[in-house]
């Protein structure tokens, strides 16, 4: 198990409060320091804001835009390597997106599109289905998309990007790369009884561990710990694939019958331990994050629909799934509006990042060329 982040929320009324993002990047470094002297693999650091909204209120898309750059060059001098600036929850906003999404490198944001006080709001889905097709047109092979998601019933608090926004005081949350501790589990266990139960111990034994230490960094440096991100994050590490666990329990390769069940069984137990949980807390199935997932999807073993199926019981949504390029704007607001009627009904926080794939069909394989992606076929819509 590895600590994939270590992702601080700041509060922001100007684009020019440079002093909260500085202190948030000092934390950010003891913190992480903190961690790797307890033996700690620390991948990275993020900051996350509130809505981009509240504190970027210039007339044009221009100047949205040049405050974004020139926030993201301070972020970079003081060594911030992720930086969210939060959601979009209107139109209007969301079409701004894309220009900003093209003018960064760091900068990571999302858009909401329903909640369940509100329900489903259709004409910003339609927005981000729109966002998501100019990114991919406008960055090289698509792969803008890799800093934006739509999402409904999210909160504040997911120390995963592109979700992850904040609001009230600075705080900090935990995000683990635990797909190993699944892989632990799996092989030794004859049936889902016996999963289940390994599951839960393993996941109360480590993060328990990771919540002891989080419980010292408030005395230390005053700011408030909001727990930690149970999700079953992947690896690129085929030894610790997501796909690849689920195939120890003898119910044949991941899409096929028992998928659902098994799916079910992990988000129960990462949604009922005893440590301060936050975030998603449950179960991530990234397609192109997870090298058992992109194996079974060059495989064609399961579609979009059967992932949105594990939506039902799992606690991320749609991740890092490729579709065809020729992909139309309705095809994607098609797939935004399953996932926010799924978060909604079922009162869960789901996302959908998507990444059509220009010039390139169904069958096909993508082309990142990216140390954080695993290339796979890309799926049929």
């Amino acid at each position: 198990m590895k600590i994939r982040t270590i992702t601080t929320g700041i509060s922001l009324q100007s684009s020019k409060e440079e002093d909260k993002i500085s202190q948030a990047a000092k934390f950010n470094y003891k913190a992480k320091s903190f961690f790797e002297q307890q033996g700690y693999d620390v991948q990275e650091t993020r900051i996350a804001t509130n809505s981009w909204v509240d504190y970027l209120q210039y007339p044009s898309t221009s100047g949205i835009v040049s405050a974004v750059q020139r926030i993201e060059q301070f972020c970079q001098s003081v060594g911030v390597s992720c930086f969210s600036i939060g959601y979009a929850s209107t139109p209007e906003r969301i079409a701004i997106v894309p220009e900003i999404n093209k003018n960064t490198e760091i900068v990571y944001c999302s858009s909401k599109i329903g909640d369940i006080e509100s329900g489903i709001d259709f004409e910003s889905a339609r927005a981000s289905a729109e966002v998501i097709k100019r990114i991919s047109e406008e960055t090289e092979n698509g792969y803008g998309n890799f800093r934006f998601c739509a999402w409904a019933n999210c909160k504040p608090g997911i120390p995963f990007f592109p979700a992850g926004y904040h609001e009230g005081e600075p705080s900090f949350a935990i995000g683990l790369e635990c797909s190993d501790l699944a892989m632990k589990a799996f092989s030794e266990s004859r049936g889902l009884i016996e999963a289940e139960q390994n599951l839960k111990s393993i996941f109360e034994k480590e993060l328990s561990k990771v919540e002891c230490l989080a419980w010292q960094i408030p005395k230390e440096f005053g700011i408030e710990y909001r727990g930690i991100d149970s999700s079953l994050a992947p690896s690129l590490d085929a030894d610790e694939s997501i796909a690849f666990a689920y195939e120890k329990l003898g119910f044949g390769k991941f899409g096929a019958q028992g998928t659902l069940a098994i799916s079910g069984l992990i988000t129960g137990v990462l949604k009922n331990l005893s440590v301060k949980t936050c975030g998603y807390s449950g179960l991530m199935l990234p397609v192109c994050e997870d090298f058992g997932l992109a194996e079974r999807a060059n495989e064609r073993a399961y579609s979009i629909t059967n992932l949105l199926l594990y939506s039902a019981v799992c606690g991320c949504g749609l991740d890092t799934v490729p579709i065809p390029g020729h992909v139309t704007v309705e095809n994607i607001e098609a797939i935004l509006l399953d996932m926010a009627t799924l978060a909604i009904k079922l009162d869960k926080p789901l996302s959908a990042r998507l990444f059509p794939v220009p010039g390139r069909r169904a069958g096909e394989m993508t082309c990142f060329n990216s140390p954080f992606l695993v290339d796979c076929n890309i799926l049929e819509v």
